[in-house]
């Protein structure tokens, strides 16, 4: 994989941006969990597609329902891309569910519940 240009880097955020305004105040499906965050946006050298990392804050259901939602609304978020930013191109968008929060919490739940069992070193002497 290629090194990011500065203008590729640049279009990324602001692409990252916009979308996650649109996904917070533009759409109106009920299946979009007003607790959407987009993470991570990649878009391709060419401008004509584009990667977003999508994390949902809730159960599997709920994080399933978003995507579906965001899926069926990717002609109303393209068309709103299109008309906020001035691009050559606006880019198909793939939704990509990131679970990685999800994990961080959980694995930090398990270190706590390891650390709770050890003695502590104090007591031992």
């Amino acid at each position: 994989m290629r090194k990011n240009s500065i203008k590729n880097t640049r279009i990324s955020g602001e692409v990252q941006r916009t979308l996650s305004e649109i996904i917070r105040g533009g759409i109106k499906d009920p299946r979009i969990s007003p607790m959407t965050t987009v993470l991570r946006v990649y878009v391709a050298p060419d401008l004509k597609t584009c990667k977003a990392w999508i994390s949902v804050l809730g159960d599997e259901k709920a994080q399933q329902d978003t995507m579906e939602g965001l899926k069926s609304a990717a002609g109303y978020i393209r068309r709103q891309l299109a008309g906020e930013l001035n691009l050559r191109n606006t880019p198909e968008i793939t939704y990509i569910l990131d679970q990685s929060i999800e994990y961080g919490v959980e694995m930090s739940r398990k270190i706590d519940e390891v650390m709770g069992e050890m003695p502590e070193r104090g007591a031992e002497e």
